[in-house]
């Protein structure tokens, strides 16, 4: 015989700022069968949630009876592809003691059983593979999926980040179905109340300190749905956030690409220029470097491009030029291209060939040269 779990929760439950999460704000009387979860996780945000479920498995086995994890294969990295960096998820499920799968495709593999017991429930977090309605059809409750934005918004892969880049004032995470053929397009079955959740020092948040605030979130939202069975049907739909939105507001969250660090001095703002060099890192762009800024005799079309990493920028309080920097070398300025046109202090490039961390010694220097012994404090901008 089965054991059913049945089990009777407050009427509302809430989350570590005390307020309820939409969709568990009713007393429950499902019931289910102990839970065999298979969990699919890369990062570290699914590995909050892997935390958390594996501590509830631990306080009432009876509910959640056994925790399978399956992960990517690493990835080979550095010099010759020597070095394998292996997915996160990994040495944490390895730590819990976890049974681990590693899968890079889910053709041809089948879920594990345990004592003739198949898995019943598939929770998939920051995963990157599609889990196929075959791998769903054969789990008596289907799949679930913790995201981290409000959807329908910011649905994709990169949420984290395109929150910062669109500048969104509030962020939350939202419980869903995994959809049969469709990423991010489930049933949401909880969701961070109205009006969402203030962005913690929004004007200097990087992801990494995004992605530590609703980690924790994320995980807690998985296991109050767990104990209040929402995944058992009838399922009810609590969605709130694409009701209240209009359609031309909601955006996508696509994978980040090389190209969307690459500077374009003609449109980007010196805002704009500081907001993704904090979220996306690095940015770049192919300049030509002139022998001589001033020398109308030379071809510069015919000159080379190198490739110019740029690792930091600063927004200057002065425009004095050849201060040292914290690495050493020297600053210079770019001019942005708005009106007025606003300054910003390069404290850290790297040119293509050159050693990293470099550049701006080398950039000066050009400069220097093609001033014709004019002093540094005359070179106001880089020319692009």
């Amino acid at each position: 015989m089965k054991l059913l779990w049945r089990l009777r929760l407050p009427v509302h439950l809430s989350n570590a700022f005390g307020t309820p999460f939409h969709g568990c704000r009713y007393s429950s009387t499902k019931t289910s069968n102990p839970l065999r979860i298979l969990f699919c996780g890369s990062d570290e945000f699914s590995i909050a949630s892997l935390r958390a479920v594996h501590d509830e498995h631990l306080r009432n086995p009876d509910a959640i009876a056994s925790i399978d994890v399956v992960h990517r294969p690493g990835k080979r990295t550095g010099r010759g592809l020597k070095l394998v960096r292996e997915v996160p998820i990994k040495r944490v499920a390895e730590e819990l003691k976890l049974n681990t799968h590693e899968i890079d495709t889910f053709t041809g593999w089948k879920p594990p059983v345990h004592q003739n017991e198949p898995i019943n429930l598939i929770v998939a977090v920051s995963f990157g593979l599609f889990v196929p309605p075959r791998i769903l059809n054969g789990a008596e409750y289907g799949g679930l999926n913790i995201h981290p934005s409000l959807l329908p918004d910011l649905r994709g892969p990169a949420p984290i980040r395109h929150t910062l880049l669109l500048r969104r004032q509030k962020t939350g995470v939202t419980l869903q179905t995994l959809h049969p053929k469709h990423f991010d397009q489930g049933m949401v079955l909880a969701q961070t109340p109205y009006p969402g959740l203030e962005i913690p020092n929004r004007d200097t948040c990087t992801p990494a300190q995004l992605l530590n605030f609703v980690a924790p979130l994320g995980g807690q939202m998985l296991v109050e749905a767990l104990r209040n069975r929402v995944f058992v049907h009838p399922l009810k739909n609590v969605g709130w956030y694409g009701k209240n939105t209009p359609e031309p507001e909601l955006k996508n969250a696509p994978k980040i690409q090389k190209e969307d660090s690459r500077i374009n001095w003609d449109t980007w703002t010196a805002d704009e220029i500081l907001l993704r060099n904090r979220v996306l890192g690095d940015l770049w762009d192919d300049i030509t470097w002139r022998k001589s800024i001033s020398d109308e005799s030379i071809d510069h079309t015919s000159l080379p491009s190198k490739r110019t990493i740029f690792h930091e920028f600063e927004s200057p309080q002065s425009t004095h030029i050849g201060k040292p920097s914290k690495t050493g070398n020297s600053f210079f300025y770019v001019v942005t291209h708005e009106n007025p046109p606003k300054t910003l202090r390069v404290t850290s490039c790297t040119i293509e060939g050159g050693k990293k961390g470099a550049g701006n010694s080398e950039i000066l220097s050009n400069l220097r040269k093609s001033t014709e012994g004019s002093a540094a404090t005359h070179l106001r901008r880089i020319e692009m």
